[in-house]
């Protein structure tokens, strides 16, 4: 089974540097830059990776509404699930977002992240940046981000166009579908891949 690919848009790492003038909401764009520069110390630290995944979590849990991307990537199967069903779903997706972006954090030192334009889009602000690695070309993400539950919180991430969350949406389907939709087999090889740290 495919891991939770839409926590992958958290791994973003050195500095950001606002070169484009905000329209829309400025709240959306510090909230984004604030959030990266978290992911930055961590990036750079020498701490151990138990604390790294400890910081990580601190910021999933207070940057990303974790509960509403996890329920829209389970799609309609959401409301077949028991509410022990969800309840099992909800903490691994969780704690797959945080090996995710734990797994990856190394191959991001060095990266450049120029925040551009946000605009708005239904109730949410879309915040576009520029995402720069090096010996890889220059790419585009653009991170949506609601307040609709009073603070901000990022919902999805747009990756050249795709949404992260969709296509998780679509791996969780076609998972699902192989598996005659059985809800069981879905929480055990999440289980199994936190039980082995395997990001997927």
């Amino acid at each position: 089974m495919t891991m939770v690919a839409v926590s992958a848009f958290l791994v973003v790492a050195p500095r950001l540097t606002r070169k484009a003038c905000a329209q829309g909401s400025d709240q959306a764009i510090s909230f984004v830059q604030s959030t990266t520069d978290k992911l930055v110390s961590i990036v750079n630290s020498a701490e151990s990776a138990k604390e790294k995944r400890r910081r990580l979590q601190e910021i999933i849990d207070s940057s990303v509404d974790v509960d509403d991307i996890a329920r829209f990537c389970l799609g309609r199967f959401w409301h077949l699930a028991t509410p022990d069903q969800q309840k099992q779903y909800l903490a691994l997706f969780r704690k797959l977002m945080v090996i995710k972006v734990a797994f990856h954090l190394g191959e991001y030192q060095g990266v450049r992240i120029t925040m551009g334009l946000s605009r708005k889009s239904a109730d949410t602000d879309i915040v576009i940046t520029l995402v720069e690695r090096s010996e890889t070309p220059i790419s585009r993400v653009d991170w949506v981000v609601s307040t609709s539950t009073g603070s901000p919180k990022i919902v999805d991430v747009l990756a050249e166009g795709t949404s992260l969350r969709l296509t998780q949406s679509a791996e969780f389907a076609s998972y699902l579908s192989r598996h005659l939709f059985n809800m069981d087999d879905l929480i055990e090889g999440m289980g199994q891949l936190v039980s082995h740290n395997i990001p997927g």
